[in-house]
């Protein structure tokens, strides 16, 4: 499951996107319309294009892929339902794509995986970050260097994201890099880099895919 984060008509409905939901350790907004870089790239369009990006490889080698979202013009889905999506697919594996809103001091990527939540992620922890883990050493054939403002080698843990505490299938939010940096937003604006970070993300989950 492919999930594009953010949405293109985000923005232009606040109300739908700011609705509370919870998400098992708190309640979280629906949705939210992502950042930018200081130029005016949106993360919803970034995300948009790895992931079709992402699935036109993964699709050319046999993996049945099934996408959030295939175009930029709607708002959400709401995170709730964006988890759903994979559960109701009993996707394999799950990664919901993103670019950060960090410090500009800061560059680098990191993958977020789920905490062990009782009756939430506790069945999809192992496999989470063993998919994580994955992602991560795939993704080092970008050049792209782990985060430098958050996190441990790239990984790190977290409680508080609604599409990865109601997953039932392993999943990972996956920060590609810092839009704030000026030189992470650089090359997230060139199409041969965002195809080699589809390339190394598909790597990885065939990595991950061929563990016993």
């Amino acid at each position: 499951m492919v999930d594009a984060g953010h949405n293109g008509g985000n923005a232009t409905h606040a109300a739908q996107i700011s609705h509370p939901v919870f998400i098992g350790t708190q309640s979280r907004a629906c949705d939210t319309t992502g950042t930018a870089t200081a130029d005016g790239y949106p993360e919803h369009a970034y995300t948009l294009d790895i992931a079709l990006r992402l699935r036109a490889t993964l699709e050319r080698y046999g993996a049945t892929v099934v996408m959030v979202r295939t175009d930029d013009t709607g708002w959400g889905p709401c995170i709730d339902e964006r988890a759903a999506i994979g559960n109701r697919a009993h996707a394999q594996a799950g990664i919901s794509i993103h670019a950060d809103g960090g410090p500009t001091t800061g560059h680098g990527f990191h993958v977020n995986m789920p905490a062990n939540i009782a009756g939430y992620t506790d069945d999809i922890y192992a496999a989470s970050h063993t998919l994580g883990v994955a992602l991560r050493d795939a993704y080092a054939q970008t050049g792209i260097a782990p985060s430098t403002y958050i996190g441990r080698d790239g990984l790190v843990e977290r409680s508080d994201f609604g599409g990865l505490n109601l997953s039932d299938v392993p999943k990972v939010l996956f920060e590609t890099a810092n839009m704030q940096n000026s030189g992470d937003a650089a090359l997230l604006r060139q199409p041969a880099m965002r195809q080699r970070i589809a390339d190394a993300m598909a790597i990885g989950l065939a990595h991950y895919f061929a563990m016993p």
